[in-house]
């Protein structure tokens, strides 16, 4: 594979909080190691189709100077072929993922944390705006970068260019 037909679908449940911050890390991190990477984000469920990423997602971003703009939308049958990487965040969006993938999929589903430590991203949605709350999407926030490397290291080669 040539890195210029890499694509990554990045998912969680509602594609507003964890998964809008992996598209944004993503894109972020292989743009500083010179990668051609074409990303996107979806989620399992419907609850948000349409809707901006979550306040705290945005917060988080501009914090670290990461652009991040998305709308949120349901993983699609095409979504399968289309994208050479789906990464879910965690394992309930994998099985979810694994049910719906058609018979003719290309695309490799994961769990992104599988090209690392086998860990899931922790759903931060609940916690509100306190100062507690947005250290969980901080904590997202650093999983993706070094959940980004990973992938990268893995799917591309290594780099001396690790991005924190």
């Amino acid at each position: 594979m040539t890195m210029s037909n890499l694509s990554v679908l990045v998912v969680c449940l509602g594609n507003i909080c964890r998964s809008p911050i992996g598209e944004a890390v993503l894109k972020h991190v292989a743009k500083e190691r010179g990668i051609d990477l074409t990303v996107d984000s979806a989620g399992t469920s419907n609850y948000h189709i349409g809707e901006d990423p979550d306040d705290r997602s945005v917060a988080i971003c501009r914090k670290f100077k990461v652009p991040i703009k998305h709308a949120a939308r349901q993983v699609q049958q095409e979504d399968f072929r289309r994208f050479t990487h789906i990464l879910a965040a965690d394992e309930a969006n994998l099985r979810n993922l694994n049910r719906v993938k058609p018979r003719d999929a290309t695309a490799e589903v994961r769990l992104w944390g599988s090209y690392l430590d086998n860990e899931p991203i922790a759903d931060p949605y609940y916690g509100g705006m306190a100062s507690h709350a947005l250290k969980d999407f901080e904590e997202v926030y650093h999983q993706c970068v070094k959940l980004s490397n990973a992938f990268l290291d893995e799917v591309v080669g290594k780099s001396t260019q690790g991005v924190e």
